[in-house]
């Protein structure tokens, strides 16, 4: 039966029309059944072109140079196989994680809340009694001593106007200190991280960066008189400070230098550095704290053409003594500025 079906072969040149007529799709190894007998596999050869050949039996076994031919099952489960894709090496942190891990850079850099012992109350006690003192003793109780002794504050030298101011401020100092000393007695002893002065610590290196900030806060000074000038009806006038500079009165210039660079800085930095500070850390965070009581220390000047350039040192000090826990510093640095400012009018 071979031998016919071979001699039938080669005497055909071509398959017979029904057969040529079948679509064979290009996919390897795929079997049509043809009939009972017969079976077409597409042969796998090194060849470019693929060899066809037909087999009489049901059962035959392929040739060396034939492989198997591919089951169904083996086709569907190749094409419904996805290419695996390679997991990513590293997690994403969430927003969350990064808000935690920059918020804990900032309290490194400033430092942690205080612990607060007293409530809001006495802190708007504190700050109200001390704006009344500070009204009270320098526009009504040195004044009417004053007149009572039988001069005022015109009528003197300029020598004796710089002494004049000198006590002046001195008294206002003062008179802040009992009443933080007065409001704050119940409370103590007050942890050790409330008013302290220390030689200690590596407090340096931030005053000296303070100081390089004094370019930028003079900057900050002509925008802000830009932004909000002078009215023209506003009549010019010289302080006894400028006064006391364009007389050159080296006495007078001492006693005004001792005032804006020494006694100024002592109480203001006790008041909104030592104790407003710290006493908001209670409710807000510490960067809001320097914030809300550096716009306290501008309005405290009662200057609108000085607001920005004092919130601005007033955050720049706030850093300092939060950092170092100490009114040292932010003491030092205010002391250099006012200095800074007194040398600039004495040009």
């Amino acid at each position: 039966m071979w031998s016919s079906c071979s001699h039938a072969l080669s005497r055909c040149p071509s398959l017979p029309p029904t057969i040529s007529r079948l679509r064979l799709p290009n996919r390897p190894g795929t079997l049509y059944p043809l009939s009972s007998g017969f079976r077409i596999s597409e042969s796998h050869s090194k060849f470019p072109k693929s060899k066809w050949k037909i087999s009489c039996f049901r059962h035959e076994d392929s040739s060396s140079e034939t492989p198997k031919s591919e089951s169904i099952d083996d086709i569907l489960s190749g094409e419904l196989v996805k290419p695996e894709f390679n997991k990513p090496s590293t997690v994403q942190k969430d927003w969350a994680s990064s808000f935690r891990e920059a918020a804990d850079v900032i309290l490194r850099v400033i430092g942690k809340p205080w612990v607060v012992p007293w409530t809001s109350e006495t802190i708007l006690q504190v700050m109200l009694l001390w704006i009344v003192s500070f009204w009270f003793v320098g526009s009504w109780m040195i004044p009417f001593t004053a007149h009572v002794v039988g001069f005022s504050k015109e009528s003197l030298t300029y020598r004796g106007q710089a002494l004049y101011s000198l006590l002046t401020d001195v008294a206002e100092g003062l008179a802040g200190i009992a009443i933080l000393h007065r409001c704050l007695s119940r409370f103590s002893p007050l942890p050790s991280d409330w008013f302290r002065f220390s030689l200690r610590g590596n407090w340096l290196a931030d005053v000296a960066i303070g100081c390089l900030m004094f370019p930028l806060v003079n900057r900050l000074s002509q925008f802000n008189l830009d932004l909000l000038p002078l009215l023209p009806s506003t009549p010019v006038t010289l302080s006894s400070v400028e006064q006391s500079i364009m007389a050159r009165d080296p006495v007078a210039m001492g006693l005004y230098a001792l005032v804006v660079s020494v006694c100024a800085p002592v109480w203001e930095e006790i008041v909104f550095r030592g104790f407003l500070l710290p006493s908001l850390t209670k409710y807000m965070p510490v960067w809001c704290s320097i914030l809300v009581s550096s716009v306290a220390f501008a309005l405290a000047h009662f200057n609108v053409q000085r607001m920005l350039p004092l919130i601005f040192l007033g955050v720049v000090m706030g850093v300092i003594f939060a950092r170092s826990r100490n009114l040292l510093p932010s003491m030092l640095l205010h002391s250099l500025w006012n200095g800074f400012v007194f040398l600039d009018l004495m040009k």
